[in-house]
């Protein structure tokens, strides 16, 4: 009767390597085929990969692809309003949490998210007749292929399995990924990077730097950060089963700041605004730091606390529509203080110009982003006079 103990006969340790290879499989499923490929268009897909990808999807998850990318793009579209499947922002973290696979699975039938959002996903005989028609037999047919390999194990693997994604996708990401972690950008949302190594989740941890640039194919921006799915990605594209369409653009300096900027170096500026603005505020760190000393020496500022220098970073990345209500009195509070933090965060304010809406033709901006630097070069604070210089050197993308 060994034959009820599975085809496999594996020590107690190989099961759960079992378990964490085939849920990862899952997560880059998840990540590369679904998110990146699907719903983003920032990669291409060959055939087998993309085949594989859906077919151990509907094993795994039982998700239809057009649901999936659907609902995600609603969330981007919609991120953080009362419209927004699953934000944490407005459900509250525990509802998102906790209830992450039932608010999907409430989206997926709504037929104006399906319609407006589910364009361009696969339509095949196969989508049509299997992946969608039979969403249950997936998982119901994994189960099966767990029992006859594992036997009884595979009954524990197959649970593991099933819950794997509504814990890290729908509760970890769309939850913990919008309420806790760290900003490398001020981008309009609530999106945050859990940690800096994108591994158990597939590189989908680095959740701000997705949102600040969706359409990128590679989630990992800084230099300490680390994204197993660009790995998987890259990988692919070696071997030609793959093609990455965008990734996050990079600013590329010249040797020597220019005197006149012109219309390509705007365009880069404008391309590469998110990673302005962090430059602003990193360049500036230092002497925010030794303005706030002073003030906290002579106890000028109300509610004056250790962390605002770490505030006031945030505010410098921020455009000033993005600063919630709440904050707005302190920071005035602050910035009636100090003439050099009004003036470093009014100089912050005037390059929301170049990339904000407006009826400013092209020449007009690149007039604007000429006085802007001037004004920097002779406002006596070294820290900008030095941002000013680095943003004359940036090269056209």
């Amino acid at each position: 009767m060994n034959w009820l103990n599975g085809l496999v006969d594996l020590p107690w340790w190989g099961y759960i390597v079992v378990a964490l290879v085939f849920t990862h499989i899952t997560i880059a499923a998840v990540t590369i085929y679904l998110h990146r490929h699907q719903a983003h268009r920032a990669l291409d897909l060959g055939p087998i990969p993309s085949h594989f990808f859906r077919f151990w999807l509907w094993l795994t998850t039982g998700m239809v692809t057009k649901q999936w990318a659907a609902i995600h793009r609603k969330h981007h579209a919609k991120c953080e309003t009362a419209e927004d499947p699953h934000s944490p922002q407005v459900l509250g973290i525990k509802k998102v949490f906790f209830e992450g696979a039932e608010l999907y699975r409430a989206e997926s039938k709504v037929a104006e998210t399906m319609e407006k959002y589910g364009h361009g996903t696969p339509d095949d005989w196969l989508e049509r007749n299997v992946y969608s028609s039979h969403s249950a037999m997936g998982p119901t047919l994994m189960m099966i292929i767990n029992l006859a390999l594992f036997g009884p194990n595979g009954i524990w693997i197959w649970a593991v399995q099933m819950i794997w994604i509504p814990i890290t996708a729908a509760g970890i990401i769309n939850g913990i990924g919008h309420y806790w972690g760290y900003r490398n950008f001020e981008c309009e949302d609530a999106s945050r990077n859990i940690v800096p190594w994108g591994i158990i989740i597939g590189g989908e941890e680095l959740h701000n730097n997705h949102h600040t640039f969706g359409t990128s194919a590679k989630l990992s921006y800084k230099w300490f950060e680390f994204d197993i799915g660009w790995l998987y990605i890259r990988t692919m594209e070696v071997l030609r089963m793959a093609k990455v369409r965008r990734v996050a653009p990079k600013m590329k300096t010249i040797e020597s700041p220019r005197i006149e900027i012109d219309e390509h170096a705007l365009a880069a500026i404008v391309a590469n605004r998110y990673s302005i603005a962090a430059n602003y505020a990193r360049t500036l760190k230092q002497t925010v730091a030794d303005e706030v000393e002073k003030l906290r020496a002579n106890a000028h500022v109300p509610h004056l606390d250790i962390n605002l220098s770490r505030q006031m970073k945030v505010w410098l990345k921020q455009d000033a529509k993005d600063t919630p209500e709440d904050e707005r009195p302190k920071l005035d509070a602050v910035l009636a203080q100090s003439n050099v933090l009004s003036q470093i965060y009014q100089m912050r304010q005037e390059l929301t110009r170049l990339w904000e809406r407006s009826s400013l033709s092209r020449p007009e901006l690149l007039k604007h982003l000429q006085d802007w630097c001037a004004k920097a070069e002779a406002s006596g604070i070294a820290a900008l006079q030095e941002f000013s210089l680095r943003l004359r050197s940036v090269a056209a993308v």
